[in-house]
């Protein structure tokens, strides 16, 4: 490890450029269905996306960036010789940064995990050898990327036909939105805190039981829907507005619902895909630190969260306009009250399988579950053209990553081997 410091840098520089492309790609697409409604601006879901991202990163974050950087490639096939990993590891990351930057420009929302994920396999099976990676945690990983849409749309489609029921679909909508959004409200809280608690927090010493966990997430679920209660309140409704669209004040309700709900997807996906830019950081840095050992455990530094939070954060607010389009208003016409459906259903399914250790596509998960709304309001309601673009884009991604993986890891050992 003659260049430890070098490899560092180089991986911090590295991680951060992907960190960046996590924020204008991923995180883009998770705040385009609050932009896409309507029920926010740009700026105000930049400033909620800022927040709960790092904040997902950081409390979160941890065990699905173990998968990215122990769970894909054997370890102790990669002990004699730790250089090969290293050079793989600053490959993946370039390439991966390098395919969202395009992506990005072009407005599509691809997939960070699939590109990261994909750049894994391509170095070490090509650069190492077949055996150095385990397809059977691959198998897991991929398969998770069909699951997790259906899931996400599964989900959608059950809570926008609730909504229909309880509250559009009825005589008076705008009481029974002030009266059935609450509890909407009160899921989001709910959901998030008790996955949280489950599987996030270990890693800042924080360990409870069963009981515990169900009992400090209702207490969080009732908190936020005391707050959301309190907003509903001071709203002022427009009956002459109701001329024009007979459920205008009821959306302003499920506007309310919007900004929780857009939190608690930038939330969930600051804990899954901030490990998409960490997780090959901080196996570079764990080789180096150790002098060149490659151990299948290590601790995973708090500044390395802190650095990928921060990457993210900055990506979303300099590049994040061009995806949000594409999935706020691309895929169908989203109201606040469809757009709350897909971004709860979508925020569940990501903080699940963040607490199983999965790095699932945020990005397959949220269009999933707008697809889930868009058949729920009927088959025409969905853009086929944009839907297939892009497909097309996501079935790119993984290639593209592999691809661009070997060249920089040969390119790489040439210059250090």
């Amino acid at each position: 490890m003659d260049y430890g410091t070098i490899f560092i840098i180089l991986a911090c520089v590295f991680g951060f450029f992907m960190a960046w492309g996590v924020g204008a790609n991923d995180v883009a697409n998770a705040m385009g269905t609050s932009v896409g409604s309507k029920a926010l601006t740009i700026r105000q879901a930049v400033i909620i996306a800022a927040l709960f991202e790092f904040l997902g990163a950081y409390l979160a974050g941890g065990e699905v960036t173990s998968t990215i950087r122990k769970g894909i490639i054997d370890a102790e096939l990669m002990a004699e010789n730790p250089n090969d990993l290293v050079y793989g590891m600053l490959a993946s990351l370039l390439a991966a940064g390098i395919w969202l930057l395009i992506a990005s420009r072009s407005g599509w929302p691809v997939s960070t995990t699939h590109s990261i994920v994909g750049a894994i396999v391509g170095f070490a099976a090509v650069g190492i050898g077949f055996e150095a990676v385990k397809w059977a945690k691959v198998g897991n990983i991929a398969a998770s990327w069909i699951t997790s849409p259906a899931l996400a749309g599964i989900i959608s489609y059950w809570l926008f036909t609730s909504v229909q029921k309880l509250i559009i679909n009825t005589d008076n909508p705008l009481k029974n939105a002030k009266r059935y959004v609450p509890i909407y409200i009160f899921l989001v809280g709910f959901i998030i805190a008790l996955v949280t608690l489950v599987k996030g927090l270990k890693h800042v010493g924080l360990h409870t039981g069963p009981a515990e966990n169900y009992a400090i997430a209702s207490v969080v679920g009732l908190a936020t829907m005391a707050v959301g209660i309190l907003f509903i309140r001071r709203l002022k409704f427009d009956p002459e507005a109701e001329k024009e669209y007979h459920y205008a004040n009821v959306e302003k309700v499920f506007g309310i619902l919007m900004m929780f709900t857009a939190a608690a997807m930038a939330f969930a996906h600051g804990s899954n895909d901030v490990a998409n830019a960490v997780g090959p950081l901080a196996a570079v840095v764990g080789i180096v630190e150790s002098g060149g050992v490659v151990a299948q455990q290590s601790s995973m530094p708090i500044w390395i969260l802190i650095l990928g939070g921060t990457g993210i954060v900055i990506g979303l607010l300099s590049y994040g306009h061009k995806v949000i389009a594409t999935v706020g208003s691309g895929i169908t016409q989203l109201t606040p009250s469809s757009g709350f459906a897909a971004t709860l259903a979508a925020a569940t399914t990501v903080v699940v399988a963040s607490g199983w250790g999965l790095p699932i596509s945020t990005t397959h998960t949220l269009v999933g579950a707008v697809l889930g709304v868009g058949l729920a309001r009927g088959i025409a309601a969905l853009n086929m053209d944009v839907v297939r673009t892009i497909f097309l884009s996501w079935i790119i991604t993984l290639p593209a990553g592999a691809i661009l993986a070997i060249v920089f890891f040969f390119v790489l050992k040439g210059i250090f081997g």
